[in-house]
């Protein structure tokens, strides 16, 4: 195929490669650079979030993402305890934890842990738990005569410290009320 396959690179294969293809009506070359990549862990670029937030019974994915070559090994912990994969909690591939059906228990201070041949760096963050935003009344049916005026109604229960939007869609486009103000009109209830 014209391949050339190198394994387990080291800093010596850096440098410029040369393939050359030649027949009975000619030669050509084509060049190419290989740059060997090797860096420790390092969070400067993509720290992990210092506050997460997660619903209660919901699912939270905490993110890990340090530069590093080659591609790290990653642990977590929370507090003092190493975090292992269970019923609740996985550690994925990429370095990411996921929680289900969270609970007050998990709130705290969550650290990353990424190592690889060059080095190891951490990065931590808080975990707080907020109530699940709930609708508490959603919008009926309703059968109405052409050009008469319909009202729909959605109610919802949230967390306090959260702010709640209300978006309305019809057909699964949502509805712009500044474009269709003649048309559609949004009434907000404190």
């Amino acid at each position: 195929k014209g391949e050339l396959r190198i394994q387990s690179l080291t800093f010596d294969d850096a440098g410029m490669y040369q393939c050359i293809a030649e027949n009975m009506h000619g030669i050509i070359y084509a060049n190419a650079e290989l740059k060997i990549v090797a860096s420790p862990p390092t969070f400067e670029l993509n720290p992990m979030k210092k506050k997460i937030l997660a619903a209660k019974g919901g699912r939270v994915i905490i993110e890990c993402k340090p530069k590093a070559a080659p591609k790290p090994k990653f642990s977590w912990s929370k507090g003092t305890e190493l975090l292992v994969n269970g019923s609740r909690i996985r550690i994925w591939d990429d370095g990411s934890l996921e929680i289900i059906n969270v609970t007050k228990l998990d709130e705290g201070r969550y650290t990353c842990f990424a190592e690889n041949n060059r080095g190891k760096a951490n990065s931590t963050g808080v975990l707080e738990m907020t109530e699940a935003t709930r609708i508490t009344l959603a919008p009926l049916n309703v059968d109405v005569t052409v050009g008469e005026n319909a009202t729909m109604q959605c109610i919802a229960s949230h967390d306090p410290t959260l702010d709640l939007t209300f978006i309305w869609s019809l057909n699964g486009f949502v509805i712009d009320f500044e474009k269709e103000h003649e048309h559609y009109e949004r009434n907000v209830m404190v």
